[in-house]
């Protein structure tokens, strides 16, 4: 059996255990293991190397980044952040057709800017703005369903966990891909935001009209959201590798992972500065993070057996290659990847299908010639990857963020939220179109900053 034979095989055996519902960090790993057995020969050089890797997985300082990322989007959801992200936008655009629905979009994409978590986002903003939603007369499909899509923003709107893991396996710059994903974020809310305006418009009944409020109370609620204004700069602007464009001389304040421990200590202080984050709530916290970082790098772990596996067999270099040899055209070839995303996010969660496809999609990546640089489009590949990722959590019939959203309130039937993300995901899947034709929507600010 050749190399990528074999690989073919294990990957089939990872998909067929995750139908039967295996864990997908067992999957991955029981898959890499067998694969690594059978092409070592020898279960002593099979452990030996499983010892290398497990030193090699968890001794990496860039993971430390990500549980202070948890860390700061749990102070956050602790303290309050999101309540007053809601009312702020409520306030100035729930007197619009469809503006509190609007105003949730908002919201979500203030709080991505403090929470790397698209889960987190989509649970704790439909805990504040789902029974107002429905509270004011808002139908259930629009409601959950533009919860769900905004929740999405939080993986979008740096910082971003899935664009940390991208950047480790690929090498890429931290900073350059969450100033990358800025301006796609902003198109991504601009766009459920747009949806929503046509929504109202098409079923008139589902988005009424609020009460306006007075200009001197709307911006007394503007007041209460500049924390997550201040602690967004702190930590986005002290990462920045280089301030020469706007400040001669002046370089980065800290590194990413410095970035990330200062916005958790400002997010932090300013919940006990409140007294909403009191000594409950700050052990909840840790051990919240404690518990969806263990299962973070316990995915991490098993994605690397299986890459460590798929390494052995060469299979990414020998698809690389074949890719060349048929002479295909790049946009097609990115085009089938994109696709592949769209499939897997039926049945996988984000983390693992970036983890899982990234050592085998990106090799060949790097052969095609799309008119820029390697790392122009390694970061253009990451941002795409990352949006069609995003809209898997939306896609019925097992998006993740749509379960999350039902859990919230679990009267307002499942079918109603399919319904209601669909216009979403069409939003979506336009904006991806526009960043393929246009990469330098992407990469133009990257260019400017850097």
């Amino acid at each position: 059996m050749s190399g990528l034979e074999l690989a073919l095989s294990g990957f089939g055996l990872m998909l067929l255990a995750i139908f039967l519902r295996v864990p997908i960090a067992a999957a991955m790993f029981g898959a890499g293991f067998i694969g690594t057995w059978i092409v070592l020969g020898r279960p002593s050089a099979t452990l030996s190397q499983m010892k290398t890797l497990t030193y090699d997985t968890f001794s990496s300082y860039s993971l430390t980044i990500v549980p202070l990322f948890l860390l700061m989007g749990q102070f956050a959801t602790k303290s309050g952040m999101s309540a007053a992200l809601f009312q702020a936008a409520s306030d100035w655009l729930g007197h619009r057709k469809g503006g509190v629905a609007m105003a949730a979009v908002g919201a979500c994409a203030g709080f991505g800017a403090v929470c790397g978590s698209s889960l987190a986002t989509a649970s704790t903003m439909g805990q504040v703005a789902l029974p107002e939603m429905r509270k004011r007369g808002y139908s259930d499909a629009l409601s959950t369903g533009v919860l769900a899509a905004g929740g999405t923003l939080g993986i979008l709107i740096p910082p971003s966990i899935i664009l940390v893991i991208y950047a480790i396996l690929t090498e890429q710059n931290i900073v350059k891909l969450f100033v990358a994903a800025l301006i796609p974020g902003l198109l991504a809310a601009l766009g459920y935001m747009l949806t929503v305006a046509i929504y109202v418009r098409i079923k008139p009944g589902s988005g009424p009209v609020a009460e306006r409020k007075p200009i001197a109370e709307r911006l007394r609620t503007l007041v209460r959201v500049w924390p997550v204004v201040v602690i967004f700069v702190l930590v986005m602007g002290g990462i920045a590798a280089d301030w020469n464009w706007a400040m001669p001389g002046v370089q980065a304040l800290f590194t990413p992972t410095e970035g990330a421990a200062v916005g958790a200590i400002a997010t932090g202080l300013y919940g006990v500065a409140t007294r909403t984050l009191n000594w409950a709530a700050f052990k909840l916290s840790i051990l919240e993070t404690a518990q969806a970082s263990a299962m973070i790098f316990l995915i991490v772990f098993g994605a690397q057996v299986f890459n460590s596996f798929l390494a052995f067999t060469q299979a990414p270099q020998a698809l690389a290659e074949w890719v060349t040899v048929q002479g295909f055209a790049p946009m097609t070839v990115l085009l089938a990847m994109l696709l592949c995303y769209l499939a897997f996010g039926c049945v996988m969660d984000s983390l693992s299908m970036i983890l899982l496809t990234v050592p085998i999609f990106f090799p060949i990546v790097e052969t095609l010639d799309f008119g820029m640089s390697a790392e122009a489009t390694a970061i253009w590949f990451g941002i795409l990857a990352l949006i069609v990722v995003e809209v898997g959590l939306i896609t019925p019939p097992v998006g993740m963020n749509l379960f999350i959203i039902n859990q919230v309130d679990r009267d307002i039937p499942i079918s109603q939220t399919y319904r209601g993300v669909l216009p979403f995901v069409a939003s979506d899947l336009v904006r991806v179109v526009l960043l393929l034709a246009f990469p330098s929507i992407t990469l133009w600010l990257v260019g400017v900053m850097f």
